[in-house]
């Protein structure tokens, strides 16, 4: 599979404090049902590619413009490419979002502890309770995923952890699991759920920003950190 299936030349939203651009890759283990990307996640095969040679001369005409690099999906753990991949990227002098779901803790300890990402955002679909049916799985070992939560609570690296809520899979039980299992975590959103047009799953719906008040509120005693995104 070619790794970049998707390339956005700005963004001033993706990387906290940073002027990027997005890369895409395609292929991921998971299949939620709000993922805004069915395309990438699916039907990997059916996007049209850029070669890395077209990346990165993309990347060499922006220095000076850009000062970081994200890197989305899908999973993009899933690639055995990816971190060559981002030593070609920090060649050229920028910084690295890497965005996963946390189910490679092994690929996302050796990037982190070799220095090739400088901050990771990590997702955490729901409670413990939920994860199976959140991510579309009858069910899942978060075995991984609490390995990675670990990880990143022990400041290897700068990280956030992040939420969609989803009318359909999040209650307000659920946002007091997920405090007690981030406690003490430097960064957390709660991100408004967007139909985009390619989602996974069909039928869902958002919460209002007075819902979404509520649940930080939920949050906020064990991570004061808690903020709103994307409403």
């Amino acid at each position: 599979m070619d790794l970049v299936l998707g390339l956005q030349k700005l963004t001033l939203l993706d990387y906290p404090g940073q002027t990027a651009c997005t890369l895409f890759t395609g292929g991921c283990n998971f299949r939620c049902p709000y993922c805004q990307n069915r395309s990438l996640v699916l039907s990997p095969e059916e996007v049209e590619p850029y070669s890395w040679e077209e990346v990165m001369r993309f990347l060499q005409k922006r220095k000076g413009l850009l000062d970081g690099v994200c890197i989305t999906g899908g999973e993009p753990l899933l690639h055995p490419q990816i971190d060559s991949a981002i030593k070609d990227i920090r060649s050229l002098g920028y910084r690295v979002k890497l965005d996963t779901n946390g189910s490679y803790p092994d690929r996302l300890k050796e990037l982190v502890r070799s220095g090739s990402v400088d901050y990771v955002a990590m997702d955490i679909k729901n409670s413990p309770q939920h994860y199976a049916q959140t991510i579309g799985l009858e069910k899942y070992d978060l075995a991984a995923v609490r390995e990675s939560v670990h990880f990143l609570l022990s400041n290897a690296v700068e990280y956030e952890f992040r939420t969609t809520v989803v009318r359909e899979f999040h209650q307000p039980a659920d946002f007091v699991a997920i405090s007690l299992w981030l406690k003490g975590a430097r960064r957390y959103f709660l991100q408004a759920f967007v139909d985009s047009g390619d989602l996974i799953g069909e039928g869902l719906h958002g919460y209002s920003r007075g819902e979404m008040e509520n649940f930080a509120s939920l949050v906020r005693p064990l991570v004061p950190s808690v903020q709103l995104r994307g409403i």
